[in-house]
Protein backbone atom coordinates (compact mmCIF):
# COMPACT_ATOMS: atom_id res chain seq x y z
CA UNK A 1 0.00 0.00 0.00
CA UNK A 2 1.39 3.39 -0.97
CA UNK A 3 2.05 5.75 1.86
CA UNK A 4 -0.03 8.90 1.84
CA UNK A 5 1.76 12.23 1.94
CA UNK A 6 1.63 14.66 4.83
CA UNK A 7 -1.68 16.35 5.49
CA UNK A 8 -1.32 19.99 4.52
CA UNK A 9 -2.95 22.59 6.71
CA UNK A 10 -3.77 26.17 5.82
CA UNK A 11 -1.72 28.93 7.44
CA UNK A 12 -3.27 29.49 10.89
CA UNK A 13 -3.74 33.26 10.70
CA UNK A 14 -7.10 33.33 8.81
CA UNK A 15 -8.62 30.75 11.18
CA UNK A 16 -11.64 28.80 9.96
CA UNK A 17 -14.60 30.85 11.19
CA UNK A 18 -14.58 33.73 8.73
CA UNK A 19 -15.15 32.67 5.10
CA UNK A 20 -14.06 36.11 3.82
CA UNK A 21 -10.66 35.77 5.49
CA UNK A 22 -10.26 32.18 4.32
CA UNK A 23 -11.11 33.14 0.74
CA UNK A 24 -8.58 35.98 0.88
CA UNK A 25 -5.87 33.59 2.08
CA UNK A 26 -6.73 30.90 -0.44
CA UNK A 27 -7.19 33.03 -3.53
CA UNK A 28 -5.40 36.35 -3.16
CA UNK A 29 -2.66 36.50 -0.54
CA UNK A 30 0.76 35.83 -2.00
CA UNK A 31 -0.32 35.78 -5.66
CA UNK A 32 2.09 37.88 -7.78
CA UNK A 33 0.67 40.30 -10.32
CA UNK A 34 1.46 43.54 -12.13
CA UNK A 35 -1.93 45.26 -12.18
CA UNK A 36 -1.30 48.91 -11.28
CA UNK A 37 -4.84 49.63 -10.11
CA UNK A 38 -4.89 46.62 -7.78
CA UNK A 39 -1.40 47.46 -6.52
CA UNK A 40 -2.45 51.04 -5.80
CA UNK A 41 -5.63 49.94 -4.03
CA UNK A 42 -3.78 47.46 -1.85
CA UNK A 43 -1.11 50.02 -0.98
CA UNK A 44 -3.82 52.40 0.25
CA UNK A 45 -5.63 49.70 2.20
CA UNK A 46 -2.41 48.53 3.86
CA UNK A 47 -1.88 52.11 4.99
CA UNK A 48 -5.36 52.19 6.52
CA UNK A 49 -4.63 48.85 8.20
CA UNK A 50 -1.75 50.28 10.24
CA UNK A 51 -2.67 49.78 13.90
CA UNK A 52 -5.68 47.61 13.03
CA UNK A 53 -6.28 44.03 11.93
CA UNK A 54 -6.33 43.19 8.23
CA UNK A 55 -9.67 41.45 8.73
CA UNK A 56 -11.17 44.80 9.77
CA UNK A 57 -10.00 46.32 6.48
CA UNK A 58 -11.07 43.29 4.47
CA UNK A 59 -14.61 43.52 5.82
CA UNK A 60 -14.70 47.19 4.86
CA UNK A 61 -13.01 46.82 1.46
CA UNK A 62 -16.16 47.19 -0.63
CA UNK A 63 -17.12 50.28 1.38
CA UNK A 64 -13.64 51.68 0.79
CA UNK A 65 -13.99 51.06 -2.95
CA UNK A 66 -17.29 52.92 -3.07
CA UNK A 67 -16.02 55.77 -0.89
CA UNK A 68 -12.84 56.25 -2.93
CA UNK A 69 -14.47 55.92 -6.38
CA UNK A 70 -13.04 52.43 -7.00
CA UNK A 71 -9.57 53.78 -6.21
CA UNK A 72 -9.47 55.93 -9.32
CA UNK A 73 -6.20 57.77 -8.63
CA UNK A 74 -6.97 60.64 -11.02
CA UNK A 75 -10.23 61.33 -9.23
CA UNK A 76 -8.77 60.93 -5.73
CA UNK A 77 -5.94 63.32 -6.59
CA UNK A 78 -8.59 66.04 -7.12
CA UNK A 79 -10.25 65.52 -3.74
CA UNK A 80 -10.66 68.65 -1.65
CA UNK A 81 -11.99 69.61 1.77
CA UNK A 82 -15.56 68.52 0.92
CA UNK A 83 -14.33 65.04 0.03
CA UNK A 84 -12.33 64.76 3.22
CA UNK A 85 -15.45 65.78 5.19
CA UNK A 86 -17.53 63.26 3.23
CA UNK A 87 -15.07 60.48 4.02
CA UNK A 88 -14.81 61.44 7.68
CA UNK A 89 -18.59 61.07 7.90
CA UNK A 90 -18.58 57.63 6.26
CA UNK A 91 -18.98 54.96 8.96
CA UNK A 92 -18.27 52.20 6.44
CA UNK A 93 -14.56 53.00 6.30
CA UNK A 94 -11.81 53.77 8.79
CA UNK A 95 -12.36 57.44 9.61
CA UNK A 96 -8.81 58.61 10.18
CA UNK A 97 -8.10 62.09 8.81
CA UNK A 98 -4.35 61.56 8.49
CA UNK A 99 -4.86 58.36 6.49
CA UNK A 100 -7.52 59.96 4.29
CA UNK A 101 -5.27 62.91 3.54
CA UNK A 102 -2.37 60.52 2.92
CA UNK A 103 -4.53 58.67 0.39
CA UNK A 104 -4.97 61.90 -1.57
CA UNK A 105 -1.22 62.54 -1.45
CA UNK A 106 -0.56 58.95 -2.49
CA UNK A 107 -2.85 59.28 -5.49
CA UNK A 108 -0.88 62.35 -6.57
CA UNK A 109 2.42 60.52 -6.01
CA UNK A 110 1.11 57.56 -8.01
CA UNK A 111 0.18 59.80 -10.95
CA UNK A 112 3.55 61.58 -10.82
CA UNK A 113 5.34 58.23 -10.81
CA UNK A 114 3.24 56.98 -13.70
CA UNK A 115 4.51 59.78 -15.91
CA UNK A 116 7.80 57.88 -16.19
CA UNK A 117 6.97 54.27 -15.26
CA UNK A 118 4.28 52.04 -13.81
CA UNK A 119 3.85 51.36 -10.12
CA UNK A 120 4.31 47.67 -10.84
CA UNK A 121 7.61 48.21 -12.63
CA UNK A 122 8.79 50.53 -9.86
CA UNK A 123 7.95 48.03 -7.12
CA UNK A 124 9.44 45.02 -8.85
CA UNK A 125 12.59 46.93 -9.80
CA UNK A 126 13.48 46.86 -6.12
CA UNK A 127 13.35 43.05 -6.05
CA UNK A 128 16.78 42.33 -7.50
CA UNK A 129 16.28 38.58 -7.64
CA UNK A 130 12.56 38.48 -8.27
CA UNK A 131 9.99 37.20 -5.76
CA UNK A 132 11.31 35.95 -2.43
CA UNK A 133 10.28 32.35 -1.82
CA UNK A 134 10.52 31.68 1.90
CA UNK A 135 10.14 28.30 3.59
CA UNK A 136 8.91 29.16 7.06
CA UNK A 137 7.40 26.38 9.17
CA UNK A 138 5.63 28.50 11.79
CA UNK A 139 4.37 32.06 12.15
CA UNK A 140 7.05 32.88 14.73
CA UNK A 141 9.66 32.64 11.97
CA UNK A 142 7.97 35.24 9.75
CA UNK A 143 9.58 38.68 10.15
CA UNK A 144 7.67 41.93 10.61
CA UNK A 145 10.03 43.79 8.26
CA UNK A 146 13.05 42.98 6.13
CA UNK A 147 15.93 44.74 4.39
CA UNK A 148 13.84 44.64 1.20
CA UNK A 149 10.79 46.25 2.83
CA UNK A 150 13.00 48.94 4.38
CA UNK A 151 14.57 49.67 1.00
CA UNK A 152 11.19 49.81 -0.74
CA UNK A 153 9.71 51.97 2.02
CA UNK A 154 12.52 54.47 1.60
CA UNK A 155 12.07 54.50 -2.17
CA UNK A 156 8.31 55.10 -1.98
CA UNK A 157 8.71 57.87 0.59
CA UNK A 158 11.19 59.54 -1.77
CA UNK A 159 8.43 59.49 -4.42
CA UNK A 160 6.03 61.26 -2.04
CA UNK A 161 4.05 58.28 -0.70
CA UNK A 162 2.88 58.27 2.94
CA UNK A 163 1.97 55.53 5.44
CA UNK A 164 4.47 53.22 3.75
CA UNK A 165 6.71 52.27 6.66
CA UNK A 166 8.82 49.05 6.52
CA UNK A 167 6.30 46.95 8.47
CA UNK A 168 3.37 48.13 6.35
CA UNK A 169 5.44 47.51 3.23
CA UNK A 170 6.34 43.98 4.27
CA UNK A 171 2.66 43.13 4.79
CA UNK A 172 2.05 44.66 1.36
CA UNK A 173 4.83 42.60 -0.22
CA UNK A 174 3.37 39.43 1.27
CA UNK A 175 -0.08 40.28 0.02
CA UNK A 176 0.79 41.16 -3.59
CA UNK A 177 3.12 38.23 -4.09
CA UNK A 178 6.50 39.91 -3.89
CA UNK A 179 7.13 37.46 -1.07
CA UNK A 180 5.76 33.96 -0.53
CA UNK A 181 5.21 33.67 3.22
CA UNK A 182 2.67 30.87 3.18
CA UNK A 183 4.01 28.32 5.62
CA UNK A 184 5.54 25.25 3.97
CA UNK A 185 2.80 23.10 5.50
CA UNK A 186 0.11 25.14 3.75
CA UNK A 187 -1.16 23.96 0.34
CA UNK A 188 -0.95 27.53 -0.94
CA UNK A 189 2.83 27.57 -0.45
CA UNK A 190 3.48 25.18 -3.33
CA UNK A 191 0.74 26.78 -5.42
CA UNK A 192 2.32 30.22 -5.03
CA UNK A 193 5.81 28.85 -5.74
CA UNK A 194 4.49 27.74 -9.14
CA UNK A 195 2.93 31.14 -9.74
CA UNK A 196 6.12 32.92 -8.75
CA UNK A 197 8.28 30.81 -11.03
CA UNK A 198 6.07 31.53 -14.03
CA UNK A 199 5.65 35.22 -13.22
CA UNK A 200 7.57 37.73 -15.33
CA UNK A 201 8.20 40.89 -13.30
CA UNK A 202 7.50 44.05 -15.31
CA UNK A 203 10.46 46.16 -16.39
Amino acid sequence: MAKSGPVLQRCPWPGIADPLYVAYHDGEWGVPHADDKRLFEKLILEGFQAGLSWLTILRKREAFRRAFHEFDAERIARYGDKDVARLMANSGIVRNRLKIEATIDNARAFLALRRRTTLAAFLWSHMENGPILNSFKCLAEVPAATAESKRLSKALKAEGFRFVGPTTLYAYMQSVGMVNDHLVGCPRHAACVKLHRSFEPPR
